[in-house]
């Protein structure tokens, strides 16, 4: 008996895993329960009990026209009748762009060989010369501080060169004069940018992010790409997007502003078009553009537009959002002032007109696209935001990592480099493992768009993700420079990227709602491979096609839940280990591939489940929603860090911040699981969950005391590892940044710990005193120590450059009362004197 029931509990899991059909089924249970009756000598009784509760079930499925008029007939009305009701703008962010590896991971078994065999981001020689010269040179104009304290903007000699350039038409095709470059140059560009210059990095994102050359690359008519894009690739013009208004921020698709339908004169003639009404803000290049775009609500009242049945009304002539180009100088339109965000400078300020009559040709695509502009926002969006800010920050996390980790190496309290405190390797690991995982998120976000997707989930999870993480360790940094960090100045690196940071959490979908709303929220349709399909069927007109549609998909769907169940159990019994990892994979990381997989199975049952048990208020409630896609978002990651690996040729000096990112994912992961199950209207549903998927309890912990120390070690040492860690952003040198000095002392540290250990004996015998902490007056020892013929000329010139760009990198500025406000404004009115006489 005992052999006959754990032949039950063996073979249903494995036909649950290997997903096979209800033939299948059928056969198995009937030759079971006739084992039973020859075998474990179960009865006729039992026999007959159980055909009738396991055998006709089976029958009912397996025999589809049987299925379909007894099962698949009913449960389709009752799925109309609770299916939730879905706005057309929702419709349209959840169809936007493409899925990719997030179905993947959706699908609780992911295909690693559909990843690890993709080629990795790598630039052409024309691309590369661009990164390597001409942004080269743009840095080379320009500081941040100077762009902030003396010209609250780029300088004039730096915006012409980015113009001539073709800065603002990287993304725009060579048969229209731009460079045509690729998503991960377009990255690459940012990156390096934003590692020096937050103005200049966000002055060249945004024409080559989600804005008028995008949406005219992929809607416009032909007439407006041959008249706009050569003249934006040139830099002739300047464009800008407004989306947001007052009173509809992340709201966006509720924007009150209006134009409606009219008859007006243009160019002398009268003209079918629109008079437009609208107030928007934080409109970034907006005082400075020249080429509007410009999102709106097309009121047709009349029934000058929709009277023919072309357009679809959503009610008292309402055609929908609709996205034009408005050239700045034109009659009405007002711009010019500015917003101050946190002390940035980057061109960004209000927008408005009342009444302003535009042309039907305006629109972007013509009359053909009216009423369709959130569809292109949100088809647009699901690539740019991949690109833009996970660009821009990780540029600024190099340098934070660069300047902050060379400043704990040399920098001396109770006479030993902070770096070697605990305390400090807690916040350098921190550092370090998150730029590794978010550089990797990055990379591989570029690839995927590169690859001609448009992912739009994944580019949500990578903007949430990696600009959250890029927050810890800017966090971080400042912790370690204490003082130094909060005193503004030429001399401090990371003040000004502290008090941007919630830019970056702010825009293209503030972060709350990207991660309440959007990940799950648009995930769980999108990435799942049945849901969108029973909704589809359920909407279809056609009854006949639906229903036969709708059975495909709900008991496809029925064996998905199924065989993550039996996954989850599998995984969830052997830590993993039953979970084949691919054979690709390394030998030293096989086991975090299994342990994406394991919560790949577990993360797909629990979506499920949610989605079952809580139906339509599943959206409602955010922070459920927030914490699937948190789990979702982990395996992301993981999955980022592990193909970084293998992209760098598997360095086995980086491993120990593949392991701490993997580590840190997985425990994130976990712990959203875990605060979904906790926070589980259905209590019996939830501890069932949780002892599927973690039956001996919890399983990943956070990375150790000893990683963190490995860490920092590694960050605060000089060679191929750590300048992996910091590659491709740029690097001043001293003439330009007085925080160039830092990494110059810090590259002396191994000659003058060797100096130092050869003097020992002389220092433990009294005959020299000790290298002093103060660097100032390590000058004075310096000179004793050659007068005594302790030192020889050349360890004279080592400890002297040390002790003079240590000390540098360890002062911090100070000004007079004014802050050099007068200064500034001197300075500014000289180069301009000085630019003119030029020109």
């Amino acid at each position: 008996m005992f052999y006959w029931i754990a032949a039950l509990i063996i073979i249903g899991i494995g036909l649950m895993t290997l997903r096979v059909n209800a033939l299948i089924w059928l056969v198995a249970i009937a030759l079971w329960i006739a084992a039973g009756f020859e075998l474990a000598r179960i009865g006729l009784v039992a026999t007959i009990l159980l055909s009738l509760l396991l055998v006709a079930p089976a029958l009912m499925v397996a025999i589809k026209p049987l299925r379909m008029r007894l099962l698949t007939v009913p449960i389709l009305k009752i799925f109309k009748r609770i299916l939730p009701r879905m706005s057309q703008t929702e419709r349209d962010a959840i169809e936007a762009g493409t899925t990719w590896w997030d179905a993947e991971l959706f699908s609780g078994k992911p295909d690693w060989k559909k990843l690890l065999t993709l080629a990795p981001p790598a630039l052409s020689e024309e691309e590369q010369a661009f990164l390597d010269n001409e942004v080269e040179q743009l840095c080379g104009l320009i500081t941040d501080w100077e762009t902030t304290e003396v010209w609250q903007d780029l300088p004039p000699h730096a915006w012409q060169f980015i113009k001539d350039k073709g800065f603002l038409g990287m993304i725009i095709p060579k048969q229209y004069g731009g460079k045509a470059f690729s998503a991960y140059m377009h990255s690459q560009v940012i990156m390096k940018l934003s590692s020096h210059c937050s103005a200049a990095a966000i002055s060249v994102m945004v024409p080559n992010s989600l804005g008028p050359a995008e949406l005219l690359l992929e809607y416009g008519t032909d007439a407006q790409k041959d008249h706009y894009l050569p003249r934006l690739a040139a830099g002739d013009e300047i464009p800008c997007f407004a989306l947001t208004s007052p009173y509809a921020g992340s709201d966006a698709a509720a924007i009150p502003d209006i134009g409606v339908v009219c008859q007006g004169l243009h160019q002398g003639q009268q003209t079918l078009g629109f008079r437009v009404t609208w107030d928007k803000r934080y409109i970034t290049l907006g005082p400075v553009a020249t080429v509007l775009g410009l999102a709106f609500r097309v009121h047709d009242p009349d029934g000058l537009l929709s009277s023919d049945g072309t357009f679809e009304v959503h009610g008292e002539g309402d055609l929908g959002i609709t996205c034009a180009l408005i050239p700045t100088n034109h009659p009405g339109v007002v711009t010019g002032r500015r917003h101050w965000p946190l002390d940035a400078v980057f061109q960004n300020g209000p927008t408005s007109g009342k009444d302003v009559f535009i042309p039907l040709d305006w629109v972007i695509g013509g009359s053909a696209q009216i009423g369709k502009g959130w569809h292109m926002l949100m088809e647009c969006l699901a690539a740019g935001r991949a690109i833009s800010l996970p660009s821009s920050t990780v540029g600024f996390s190099k340098m934070a990592v660069r300047g902050t980790s060379a400043y704990a190496a040399m920098r001396n309290q109770f006479k030993i480099p902070i770096g070697k405190f605990e305390g400090i390797h807690e916040m350098l690991a921190r550092m370090g493992g998150n730029l590794y995982l978010i550089d990797a998120t990055r990379r591989l976000s570029a690839l995927a768009v590169d690859s001609g997707e448009k992912p739009s989930v994944i580019s949500a999870i990578s903007k949430y993700h990696v600009t959250e993480r890029g927050r810890v360790i800017v966090n971080a940094g400042m912790d370690i420079l204490g003082g130094k960090g909060i005193c503004m100045g030429p001399n401090n690196f990371l003040a000004r990227t502290y008090q941007q940071i919630p830019i970056a959490i702010t825009v293209e979908g503030a972060n709350i709602l990207t991660r309440c709303l959007i990940i799950f929220g648009q995930g769980a349709i999108r990435c799942h491979p049945y849901v969108l399909k029973e909704m589809a069927a359920a909407t279809d007109q056609d009854d006949g096609k639906a229903l036969q549609d709708f059975d495909q998909a709900f008991f496809g769907h029925i064996s998905f839940i199924f065989a993550n169940f039996a996954r989850t159990l599998l995984g969830g019994l052997s830590a993993g280990t039953w979970l084949a990892a691919p054979k690709a994979a390394p030998v030293e990381l096989r086991h975090f591939y299994r342990a994406v997989n394991r919560l790949s199975a577990a993360f797909a049952l629990l979506s499920d489940a949610s989605m079952f048990a809580l139906g339509g208020s599943l959206k409602f409630r955010e922070r459920i929603s927030a914490r699937l896609g948190d789990v979702l978002s982990q395996l992301y990651l993981i999955s980022s860090v592990l193909k970084r690996y293998e992209d760098d040729g598997r360095q086995q000096d980086d491993l120990p911040y593949v392991h701490w990112a993997a580590q840190d994912a997985l425990y994130q992961a976990q712990e959203a699981y875990i605060g979904v199950l906790a926070n589980y209207p259905n209590r019996p549903l939830a501890f069932i969950l949780r002892l599927v998927a973690f039956p001996f309890g919890l399983s990943y912990q956070k990375p150790s005391d000893a990683l963190d120390s490995t860490l920092a070690r590694a960050m605060q040492t000089d060679g191929a590892s750590r300048d992996r860690l910091i590659a491709d952003i740029f690097l001043p040198d001293h003439a330009q940044a007085p925080t160039a000095y830092g990494e110059l002392a810090f590259k002396l540290i191994p000659a003058v710990n060797a100096i130092e250990a050869r003097l020992k004996p002389a220092i433990k015998d009294g005959n020299l005193a000790p290298i002093p902490q103060s660097l100032i007056e390590m000058q004075h020892w310096i000179a004793e120590a050659m007068a005594g013929g302790f030192i020889t000329e050349e360890e004279n010139v080592v400890l002297s450059d040390f002790a003079h760009c240590g000390d540098i990198s360890v002062q911090v500025d100070d000004f007079p009362q004014d802050l050099n406000r007068l200064e500034a404004l001197q300075k500014r009115q000289q180069l301009n004197q000085l630019q003119q006489y030029h020109q």
